[in-house]
C-alpha cells in the first residue's frame, strides 16, 4: 500500500491513467453506439462533435503549457523565498497534479478521437455517443478550470505552504505513533554485538522502511534483525544497515545473497530527505522556514511565530513508543523509537538561535515550551523543561535591552510555574 501511494504522488502516473481512460473512451463509445436505436443516433451530426474536439486538441495544449509555466514559477519562488525542501511538497500537490492529468487527458482524448475521424473509424452519421461524452469532457475541463484558478490563489504562498508542511508532518506523525515504531518491537538500549551485519550499496537518506518484506523474511529463516538506523539518517557506502542475528555460524552464499537483496530493497536510500515516514524531516522544514524569516533581509518575526505554534500543535499528540503493551505487528524486527529531546530540537533550536534577540519570538517559544512541560508524557515533559532552560540562557545573552531581558525571564518563571502546578 505504501509503494502504491508513493507511486500514486508521480504527475506522470496520473497522467497515463487519463490518457489511457481518454482512449479506452473514445474506443468503446462506437459500441455503445451501435446498440441505440438508428433514429437516435442521427440526432447528431458528426460535424458537432468534430467543433468540439477541435476546441479542446487547439485550448488544452495552451493551458497545460501555461498550467506548467505557473508550476516552474512557483517551484523557483518557493525555494528562494522559504526553503528549497518544500519543493516537495509542491511538487506532489494533489490538485495540482489532478488538473495538469485532466488537461493532457482532455487533450489526448480529443487527439484520439481526430486521429480515428480522420482513418475512418467514425462515419458521418452515429455521432450522439461522442458528442455526448465530448460534452462532459468538456464540463470537466470547466470544473477543473475553476478548481485550478481557485488554488492558484494561495498556490506557493507561505500560510498554505506552512499549512501543506503540518498537515504532512501531523499525519506521519500520527502514523508512526499508531504504529509505534513501525511496529517493531522498540530497540531502547544498544543492539547485541554478536551478530552478521548487511551494509548498504549506496551513500545518501534513508529515506523508507518497508518492515514487512523483512518481518516475512525473519519469521521464514528465525532472525532477529535490528535496525542500526533511523528513517532520515545520512548513510555512507559499506555502512552497516542491519544487525542480524539467529544465523547459523556458517550461512550459505545463497542465504547471504537473499539477506543482502531484501534488506536493500526494503531500506531505501535516497539523495535526499523525504517527508514519508519521517515527521522529523517535516519539523525541520519548518524550522528552516522560521529561520530564514529572522533573517536580517526578511525580518518577519511573525512567521517565525505561527510556526512555533505549528510544531507545538504536532508535538502536542506525542505519545511513548515504548509504552505499548500490545504485541507488535513484527515482533522480529527492532527499531529505535523517536526521542522527545531530537523532536524538539528539530522544531526549535534554529528559531531559538536565530531569533535569540526577538522578544516576541523568545517569548512564544517559552510559552509554548511550557505547555509541553505540561504533556501527559513525561519524557516529553522532560525533555521540554531541559531544553526550554537552554533556550532562555540564549536568549538572554543574545538581547541588548534589559526590560525584554526581564518580561522573557517572568514569562519563563510563569511557566515553570504552570508546570510545577500541575495539569488544570
Amino acid at each position: 500500500m505504501r509503494v502504491l501511494r508513493g507511486y500514486l504522488r508521480m504527475l506522470w502516473v496520473r497522467v497515463t491513467g487519463m490518457g489511457l481512460l481518454a482512449v479506452v473512451t473514445v474506443g468503446s463509445s462506437q459500441i455503445i453506439e451501435g446498440l441505440l436505436p438508428q433514429e437516435v443516433q442521427n440526432r447528431i451530426s458528426m460535424e458537432s462533435a468534430d467543433r468540439l474536439l477541435n476546441i479542446i486538441a487547439s485550448a488544452m495544449l495552451a493551458v497545460t503549457i501555461f498550467s506548467l509555466t505557473v508550476m516552474v514559477s512557483t517551484y523557483q519562488a518557493t525555494a528562494s523565498q522559504f526553503t528549497p525542501r518544500i519543493h516537495q511538497l509542491i511538487r506532489e500537490d494533489a490538485i495540482t497534479q489532478n488538473t495538469l492529468a485532466t488537461f493532457i487527458g482532455t487533450y489526448v482524448y480529443a487527439l484520439t478521437a481526430i486521429v480515428l475521424r480522420e482513418v475512418g473509424f467514425f462515419g458521418d452519421e452515429g455521432a450522439l455517443v461522442l458528442f455526448c461524452v465530448t460534452v462532459l469532457v468538456l464540463s470537466l475541463i470547466v470544473w477543473s478550470l475553476i478548481h485550478w484558478m481557485q488554488h492558484l490563489q494561495v498556490l506557493g504562498s507561505l500560510i498554505d505552504s506552512c499549512r501543506q508542511i503540518e498537515e504532512m508532518t501531523r499525519a506521519q506523525f500520527q502514523e508512526r505513533l499508531d504504529t509505534p515504531c513501525l511496529g517493531a518491537r522498540p530497540m531502547t538500549g544498544a543492539p547485541p554485538e554478536e551478530g552478521v551485519e548487511i551494509t548498504t550499496d549506496q551513500t545518501g537518506h534513508i529515506q523508507i522502511i518497508h518492515p514487512e518484506p523483512l518481518q516475512h523474511l525473519a519469521e521464514e529463516l528465525e532472525l532477529e534483525i535490528y535496525l542500526l538506523h533511523e528513517i532520515g539518517a545520512f548513510v555512507f557506502y559499506g555502512a552497516p544497515l542491519v544487525r542480524i542475528t539467529g544465523l547459523e555460524d556458517s550461512p550459505s552464499e545463497e542465504t547471504m545473497d537473499r539477506l543482502c537483496r531484501v534488506v536493500r530493497n526494503n531500506i531505501v536510500v535516497g539523495v535526499a530527505r523525504s517527508f514519508e515516514q519521517d515527521p522529523r524531516f517535516g519539523l525541520l522544514t519548518m524550522a528552516q522556514i522560521a529561520s530564514k524569516a529572522l533573517s536580517p533581509g526578511i525580518n518577519d518575526p511573525g512567521t517565525a511565530i505561527d510556526i512555533i505554534n505549528r510544531s507545538g500543535r504536532i508535538l502536542s499528540v506525542y505519545r511513548d513508543e515504548t509504552a505499548e503493551e500490545d504485541e507488535p505487528l513484527h515482533p522480529r524486527l527492532h527499531v529505535r523509537p523517536l526521542d522527545p529531546d531530537d523532536l524538539i530540537d528539530d522544531a526549535f533550536s534554529a528559531i531559538a538561535r536565530d531569533g535569540a534577540a526577538f522578544h516576541e519570538v523568545q517569548q512564544r517559544l517559552q510559552k509554548v515550551m511550557s505547555g509541553l512541560m505540561r504533556h501527559p508524557d513525561p519524557g516529553l515533559c522532560k525533555a521540554a523543561r531541559r531544553q526550554a532552560g537552554e533556550f532562555l540562557t540564549r536568549a538572554l545573552e543574545g538581547m541588548d535591552w534589559e526590560p525584554d531581558r526581564a518580561r522573557l525571564r517572568a514569562s519563563a518563571e510563569a511557566g515553570l510555574e504552570q508546570d510545577n502546578a500541575g495539569p488544570d
